[in-house]
């Protein structure tokens, strides 16, 4: 009997310390007739099977239509998500949400807020932004480890610098609000490169980032076309982490078809230990 204690005890011991998670980002690209061949019901099954096949723990998306969140859902397993679209608070418009694995997470709290000045207002937009953007966030607790933790997912506008700007400023006081001490994931795509004010802005406190070590005009971007012979990439989608956790393993994902990619960025997956 004494034995099985002590076993049990080793068993409890193992479970609550650190668990290595899987981390992406990942703009799907919205569901358009426009993209022509690259439609998503033509690429959504090499989308389903570049999440699978890398198995990420927690996945923020942008640019993901209703639809395509119970795409996503219905072909992925057990995975559940928090967010809205953007529109109305409801399912209109894209999401920027997170999914989670069902078996691995629960989800303590969680809503979004526009980046507007009225953050609170559904369909809000400010400063030079082109079109309304959000972000959504949950704090979660692993069931693993009991520990609990923040993540925020975003998409900035592509068009307004101020927008921008202004978006990680206020990315930043909600983190603080939100997160009462614990450690925080933020991901998304934020339409800036490394060199840029949004990036700055997002860096400038507590917040850090894995990044590529190789260098710089050896990196692998993340916005690209569709082809895999376009353009070079440009690199605007990130995974900013704060203290508490030890970020390892830092990768841009590039499967594709030997033709196209399966959206028009490329997912960065980065692996993460709360501490």
């Amino acid at each position: 009997m004494r034995n099985l204690v002590i076993l049990f005890l080793m068993v409890v011991h193992v479970q609550l310390i650190a668990q290595p998670m899987r981390v992406m980002t990942y703009n799907i690209r919205l569901n358009t007739t426009a993209d022509g061949p690259n439609h998503w019901p033509k690429r959504m099954d090499k989308v389903f099977a570049l999440i699978l096949g890398h198995q990420p723990d927690l996945l923020g998306v942008q640019e993901a239509m209703d639809g395509q969140m119970h795409d996503l859902i219905d072909n992925l397993g057990d995975y559940a998500y928090v967010g809205v679209g953007r529109d109305d608070g409801k399912t209109a418009g894209e999401y920027s949400a997170i999914l989670y694995r069902k078996d691995r997470f629960k989800v303590v709290e969680q809503n979004t807020f526009w980046l507007s000045e009225t953050p609170e207002v559904p369909g809000s937009k400010s400063w030079d932004a082109s079109i309304t953007r959000v972000a959504s966030w949950a704090i979660f607790e692993d069931l693993r480890t009991e520990k609990k933790f923040l993540m925020v997912n975003t998409h900035f506008d592509h068009i307004g610098k101020e927008a921008r700007r202004n978006s990680a400023t206020l990315i930043q006081q909600r983190i603080s609000k939100i997160s009462n001490g614990l450690p925080v994931i933020l991901s998304g795509d934020f339409n800036a490169q490394r060199d840029e004010p949004p990036f700055a802005a997002v860096t400038s406190g507590e917040f850090l980032e894995l990044y590529d070590s190789r260098p710089a005009d050896n990196r692998q971007g993340t916005y690209c076309t569709f082809s895999v012979n376009g353009p070079a990439c440009t690199a605007i989608d990130y995974i900013f982490y704060s203290k508490g956790w030890t970020a390892t393993g830092y990768k841009v994902v590039t499967d594709h078809n030997g033709t196209y990619y399966p959206s028009d960025h490329l997912p960065v997956l980065v692996e993460f230990t709360q501490q």
